[in-house]
């Protein structure tokens, strides 16, 4: 096996195991309302979740093409074929795309330990961006693409990063506010029964929807490094059975549940209630499908929590906790920088050794920082037993110690 072949294989797999942290990390994007409000049981929700995202890897792949050009400037868009179009050397683009991987998957194990829903996908672009500044230089990263259209970091993942939220919780706001106005007079107990069977389809199009658009960024990242080998010379399609992987790796990930996550989404930001948890799961499927057709490779969990947050303002009387939320605000403030000083320091790495001798190194390092932190979880577990459990006020924010509710 070549040393080529060698890093291809551990991109690969890396890919994939970001994407299955991916699926874990998210679940609680499209199942966290559906589980706290009885809509359906925990396990069930997982399940059909991943079933779901599924599905919906393989209904759209403009995601997936944002990927391959929008953050590093490997292509000049004047060549008639992708191997032509390459600007960065292959070999140099293998190790950019392994360190951003391995930045993506620290930040998202990460931020599961501590319960925080931070996006996955920023963890990503984050990764790439610091591999790509610390190998090409600030030049070296796609910023604003061509001028001509919303394109590049700051057009296809900034903006609607900023934006996403935003409009998701306004929909929420407004919808959860009509919910009540029309169920008003009604009793609760009748209104509870209905939004529940309601929230297993609104929930299900969230797994759809976030299928549509997060599976697709690992089959990007896979894709690019085909093309980096010269086994793939379109930037217009994605190879079928990089599809098919990229879709079982996060299904599985969902199946798994990522509960801590969930615990925090479901319990710590708002009380949610069967007609809220309808409002936000409708709202952030049709901010995450629009998005996805759009090819705009936005944020799932920015999208939900904006929901979530919207549904609390909506409610009549409902209470939101903002120093939850702020707890959630400054995560995703730091995604991009902490999750590309990853990636640019796994770059560095694999530098001294060399490709394939430093890809290694990386890829055992990874998952030394990876058991490490699921041993520090296994401390206080969070699960099917207890993901349900009242909310805990944090009481010692400043020692760091983990609770079933997140940072304590």
């Amino acid at each position: 096996m070549t040393s080529e072949t060698l890093v291809l294989v551990l991109v690969v797999v890396t890919a994939l195991g970001f994407d299955f942290t991916n699926g874990f990390h998210d679940t609680a994007n499209a199942m966290a309302t559906s589980i706290v409000t009885g809509a359906l049981k925990p396990r069930v929700a997982v399940a059909l979740s991943a079933v779901m995202n599924l599905i919906g890897a393989f209904l759209s792949v403009q995601v997936a093409l944002t990927v391959t050009n929008a953050v590093v400037k490997t292509f000049d868009q004047n060549a008639t074929s992708a191997s032509d179009a390459l600007t960065v050397p292959g070999d140099e683009l293998l190790a950019i795309v392994l360190a951003g991987l391995i930045g993506g998957i620290v930040w998202n194990l990460l931020t599961w330990l501590l319960g925080l829903p931070s996006s996955s996908s920023h963890a990503l672009f984050g990764g790439l961006i610091g591999a790509t500044v610390a190998s090409l230089g600030w030049s070296g990263v796609n910023w604003v693409g061509d001028g001509s259209k919303p394109d590049g970091v700051v057009g296809k993942i900034l903006l609607p990063g900023i934006a996403s939220p935003i409009v998701a919780a306004a929909v929420a706001t407004v919808g959860t506010w009509l919910i009540y106005r029309i169920i008003r007079g009604l009793t609760e107990r009748y209104t509870q029964s209905g939004f529940r069977w309601g929230q297993i389809g609104t929930a299900s199009l969230v797994s759809l929807a976030h299928g549509t658009n997060d599976a697709q960024k690992t089959m990007g990242v896979i894709t690019l490094a085909l093309i980096a080998t010269g086994r793939w010379d379109s930037t217009d399609s994605i190879p079928l059975w990089v599809k098919v992987v990229c879709a079982v790796a996060i299904a599985a990930g969902t199946y798994l549940g990522g509960w801590r996550i969930i615990r925090t989404l479901g319990k710590g930001l708002v009380e949610i209630f069967a007609p809220q948890g309808v409002a936000a799961e409708a709202s952030s499927a049709a901010v995450i499908l629009s998005s996805s057709h759009l090819g705009f490779a936005l944020s799932t969990t920015h999208v939900a929590t904006g929901s979530v947050l919207g549904s609390g303002l909506g409610k009549p009387g409902a209470e939101v906790r903002w120093h939850v939320a702020g707890r959630m605000a400054i995560a995703w403030l730091l995604t991009l920088p902490c999750a590309g000083l990853v990636g640019a320091a796994m770059w560095g790495l694999g530098n001294l050794f060399g490709l394939g001798v430093g890809s290694v190194v990386e890829v055992v390092i990874l998952l030394a920082l990876a058991g490490y932190l699921y041993w520090h979880a296994q401390k206080t577990p969070v699960g099917v037993h207890n993901v349900n459990d009242d909310w805990e006020q944090p009481t010692a924010a400043s020692s760091g110690e983990l609770t079933a509710g997140g940072v304590r």
